[in-house]
């Protein structure tokens, strides 16, 4: 059975993986985010909204992936792929990540009640035996309803809005406030499933290999 290091703190992406068989450890970068955006946005004014989003959760994930390469080669934490992921939503014209405050929080609900954003999640796999690695993109549309004052202030109080790309999620209170998603549901929550397969059979593994069964019992 093949291991896997996820690079993340998120709960839900840890969860998801857990769900579909795998069960992670896991390690969290420490790395400055806003100043690897701002550098890259300096560098690249040229790209529009889009490409920029996708351009720096690509870049995000990374960073994240070879950091925790690097430290993990270091304290002799072996796993056979480390995986490092990074989501920020699209949404008139705008790249917003984790809001971090409520008021933050609040204005970003506002803008997103009745709207259409586009959420992106790169990820990035490193083979540790190797040194290879492979990345992508996965975006998904999202429509959301119209959220009343009253739907905001609650969704906020909750304290799950703060600390999530966009300031939503849909696989918690949020997800009564999601209507429809047209892409895959996984990237939205934070690690596409269809994607990690893709980018692992990329470097020859199957995800059939991390997957934890468990023990038949005895008859």
């Amino acid at each position: 059975m093949r291991t896997l290091l996820l690079g993340s703190a998120s709960p839900a992406r840890k969860q998801t993986l857990i769900n579909a068989g795998i069960i992670p450890h896991v390690m969290v970068a420490d790395l400055d985010e806003e100043a690897l955006i701002e550098e890259y946005r300096s560098a690249h004014r040229e790209l529009s909204t889009r490409e920029l989003a996708i351009a720096q959760v690509q870049l995000l994930a990374k960073a994240k992936a070879h950091q925790i390469f690097t430290t993990a080669s270091e304290l002799d934490q072996a796993s056979d792929v480390i995986v490092g992921c990074d989501s920020m939503l699209e949404i008139d014209g705008t790249i917003v990540g984790k809001p971090h405050t409520p008021s933050i929080a609040r204005q970003r609900l506002r803008a997103m009640s009745g709207n259409v954003g586009y959420l992106h999640t790169g990820h990035c796999v490193i083979d540790t035996h190797t040194g290879t690695s492979v990345t992508g993109v996965s975006t998904a549309t999202v429509h959301i309803a119209h959220l009343s004052d009253a739907d905001i202030e609650a969704y906020i109080a909750t304290g799950e809005p703060l600390h999530v790309a966009g300031s939503f999620t849909v696989d918690g209170f949020g997800g009564p406030f999601i209507e429809r998603i047209e892409g895959d549901y996984h990237g939205i929550v934070g690690i596409s499933l269809p994607l990690l397969r893709s980018l692992l059979t990329e470097l020859g593994y199957s995800i059939t290999e991390f997957w934890h069964l468990p023990e038949k019992s005895a008859r």
